[in-house]
């Protein structure tokens, strides 16, 4: 490749990062072995909140009383939109069966698991939009039980917002707990929980590596790290849209890199001047994180042509991958690593995080490389069954008690051999694996 950067990261997400494996360990350790009291504990120590745990009705309405009616439309429709593409999503897995030989049916059925546990974000930012995403997706997917955990903040409680969106999302029990120790409550079955089948939303460093761990007992929509971005645009781009979404992404962490590819160099070099001056007009906590992000992290690449800008998008394998160029249906049908999409400026990642329908728990990391963001399909199981006739049996029989002998493994040769003696008693089978 020819691409030449023009501004090149000096740090990466994991530099500097500190070991928390053992703290985290620790705490889920404690956690499950001290049970409710050990969790309040932890949660006295870093939530410094004392009010109920799970909130009762009355708290819930009394925290969407002071929600405002504006605000209460917004979570509505993005509610609406978000399950509105679920259920389309849904609709995409189908219980099917074919008869692979004669006699011998095979079937694929989806079963939604029990429990989910969503963690809802509240600590620098009221994620207000988790909610929404978690949320809804699990009750679309038809899990019987949706526990929605965010943390308290000091004398206040979980943001009234999330409370509201939590609840008409369809939340069954909303938790104000925050970091492990929510997490453990979920996963662990406190407080007259169902233990947790699966974990979702995003967090902190000690979130994510609290769903690390216990990634096996449970399920986990993925482990993430910093969020991160990347635009790819060509000379038909605005560069102060181009800079004003590169500073929309890059506010939310220090370390969440922010990509620009392009093949015109001019549009670069011009998005570069104006993404500082933007920085600097951001309220005091959003410009510190942003200014951290675009000097540490970000990136800045000319490459020689479109083929070489969607090559280098699909090696870093953004989590927002945004296009603002032309022949955006080319973009689609070439693109092919990212968490997703934002086809030209009349859309911007925002759009995608907060109210259009998609979900924003989406890949960090390259993890896009792999698979996809969080949807109605991670709360489902998709097993298998079969049925067979005993004629559809037979050859299905005689292959497996040849192949498992060439394996070594006589007990699934003889579980065949059974079979095929009582189904055709009359009739002589060779079963061995030697010619």
């Amino acid at each position: 490749m020819t691409r030449e950067y023009l501004k090149k990261a000096t740090l990466t997400p994991s530099s500097g990062a500190s070991d928390v494996h053992d703290i985290v360990q620790g705490i889920l350790s404690d956690i499950e072995q001290g049970g409710d009291a050990k969790a309040l504990e932890y949660a006295a120590k870093f939530d410094k909140y004392q009010g109920n745990v799970m909130l009762t009705q009355d708290e819930i309405e009394a925290a969407a009383a002071r929600v405002p009616e504006k605000i209460k439309a917004d979570i509505r429709f993005s509610h609406a939109n978000v399950k509105r593409f679920a259920e389309a999503q849904k609709a995409t897995l189908k219980s099917v069966e074919v008869e692979v030989v004669p006699g011998m049916i095979a079937g694929q059925k989806t079963i939604p698991v029990d429990a989910a546990g969503c963690y809802v974000p509240g600590g620098r930012y009221s994620h207000i939009a988790s909610a929404i995403m978690t949320v809804t997706t699990a009750k679309v997917a038809g899990c019987n039980h949706i526990v929605a955990c965010s943390p308290p903040r000091p004398g206040v409680g979980i943001a009234p917002a999330i409370v509201y969106a939590a609840h008409i999302c369809g939340a069954d029990r909303i938790m104000a707990m925050g970091g492990v120790q929510g997490v453990a409550a979920m996963t662990f079955g406190l407080f007259g929980l169902p233990k947790a089948n699966i974990l979702v939303g995003p967090g902190n460093q000690f979130v994510a590596e609290a769903k690390r761990i216990l990634f096996g007992r449970v399920g986990i929509d993925m482990i993430a790290g910093p969020t991160d971005s990347l635009i790819l645009a060509d000379k038909s781009a605005d560069p102060m849209v181009v800079a004003t979404d590169l500073v929309g992404q890059a506010e939310h962490g220090y370390n969440s890199p922010v990509w620009l590819v392009t093949d015109d160099r001019s549009l670069a070099e011009e998005v570069m001047q104006l993404v500082p001056t933007l920085i600097d007009a951001l309220p005091e906590v959003n410009c510190d994180n942003a200014t951290r992000a675009w000097r540490d992290y970000a990136e800045v690449i000319v490459c020689a042509d479109r083929d070489e800008m969607a090559a280098t998008s699909d090696e870093y394998a953004p989590e927002h991958l945004t296009v603002m160029a032309e022949d955006l249906d080319w973009w689609l049908e070439r693109l092919s690593c990212y968490g997703s999409l934002f086809l030209g400026e009349e859309t911007t990642v925002a759009f995608g995080d907060k109210a259009s329908g998609t979900n924003h728990v989406l890949p960090t990391s390259r993890a896009a490389t792999y698979t996809g963001g969080l949807s109605v399909h991670k709360y489902m199981k998709i097993v298998t069954w079969q049925r067979s006739t005993r004629e559809g049996a037979k050859p299905i029989a005689e292959a497996t008690a040849r192949i498992s002998r060439l394996e070594g493994m006589e007990g699934h040769a003889r579980t065949a051999d059974i079979r095929l003696a009582k189904f055709f008693p009359s009739e002589t089978f060779d079963l061995s694996a030697e010619d």
